[in-house]
C-alpha cells in the first residue's frame, strides 16, 4: 500500500513569477501533479517539470470547471494514492482562495497538509500601483471584502470605509454599481477617492482612478475585466497626486 502523500496548498502570488516565494517555486518545480486555478499565470505553470500533470480547475462567475467538493476529493484521492499534489492558487491560499476548506477536507481524511503563503492580490496589486494600503497620514485600518457575495445588500460593511480607512474589494467588477450604492447609503461620501487595479502586478496592468459616485461608470466605460481589485480610500488620491506632480516635472 502506497504511503499517503502530503497536500500542498500553495500561493502563486498576483501573477509575476518573480513574486513567488522560494518554497512555492521549489514545490512547483518538483511536483508530479499541479491542480491550479485559472488566475495562475502561464509563466508560473511553465516552471513545472516536463512530465508533471497539470489540472485546471478554473472558476468563473457562472461556471466552475470542477465543483469545490470534487476538487477536495481529487486532492485527497491523489494523496492517498501516494502522490503529493500541489494545489496552486492565485494570490494567497487563505485570502478568498478556499484554502481553509481544502485544508479541512484533507485533515478530515487523515491527510497531511502544508499551506505555503503567497503575496496576496491586494498586496501585489497595490504595490505595483504604488498605493500604500496603510499610511500614517491617511489610513490605519485596511479591510478586505468579497464583492460578489450573495445578498450583497444585506452584508454589514458599516465602518469598513471612510476617513482613516482603506477598503479593498475582491471580485467586485460585476457588482461595482451595487457596491457604490451600498457604501453611499451607509454614509460614505460620493467624493471618496477610488482606484481600480486590473491585472495587478502583470505586464498589462491598468490603474484607473476616480470617485466613489463614478465607480460604476468608470468600470463600464473602461471595460474593466477580471482579475481586478477596487481600492476605496484616501490613500488612492495620495499616490495619484504625487504621480501627477512627477509627470509634470518630467515634462518640463
Amino acid at each position: 500500500m502506497a504511503k499517503t502523500g502530503t497536500i500542498y496548498l500553495v500561493g502563486a502570488g498576483p501573477g509575476d513569477p518573480d513574486l513567488l516565494t522560494l518554497r512555492a517555486a521549489r514545490l512547483i518545480e518538483h511536483a508530479e501533479l499541479i491542480v491550479h486555478d485559472g488566475l495562475v499565470d502561464p509563466a508560473i505553470l511553465a516552471l513545472a517539470r516536463p512530465d508533471a500533470t497539470l489540472v485546471s480547475v478554473a472558476k468563473q462567475r457562472s461556471r466552475h470547471t470542477l465543483p469545490q467538493e470534487d476538487i477536495n476529493a481529487l486532492l485527497v484521492r491523489e494523496a492517498k494514492a501516494g502522490r503529493s499534489p500541489v494545489r496552486l492558487k492565485g494570490g494567497d491560499p487563505l485570502i478568498f482562495g478556499r484554502g481553509g476548506e481544502e485544508a479541512e477536507a484533507a485533515r478530515a481524511h487523515g491527510v497531511a497538509v502544508e499551506i505555503v503563503p503567497g503575496i496576496s492580490a491586494a498586496n501585489g496589486a497595490a504595490a505595483a500601483a504604488q498605493i500604500a494600503l496603510t499610511h500614517r497620514d491617511a489610513s490605519s485600518i485596511v479591510s478586505f471584502v468579497a464583492g460578489q457575495c450573495k445578498g450583497l445588500s444585506d452584508q454589514n460593511w458599516s465602518g469598513l470605509a471612510g476617513k482613516g480607512r482603506t477598503l479593498v474589494i475582491y471580485m467586485g467588477v460585476k457588482t461595482a454599481g451595487d457596491i457604490a450604492d451600498k457604501l453611499m447609503a451607509d454614509g460614505l461620501s460620493p467624493d471618496m477617492p477610488v482606484a481600480v487595479i486590473e491585472n495587478g502586478a502583470r505586464p498589462n496592468m491598468r490603474v484607473l482612478r476616480g470617485l466613489l459616485a463614478g465607480l460604476p461608470d468608470l468600470v463600464e466605460e473602461e471595460h474593466v475585466v477580471s482579475p481586478a481589485l477596487i481600492v476605496i480610500g484616501e490613500v488612492t488620491a495620495r499616490t495619484d497626486a504625487q504621480l501627477a506632480v512627477m509627470a509634470r516635472e518630467a515634462a518640463q
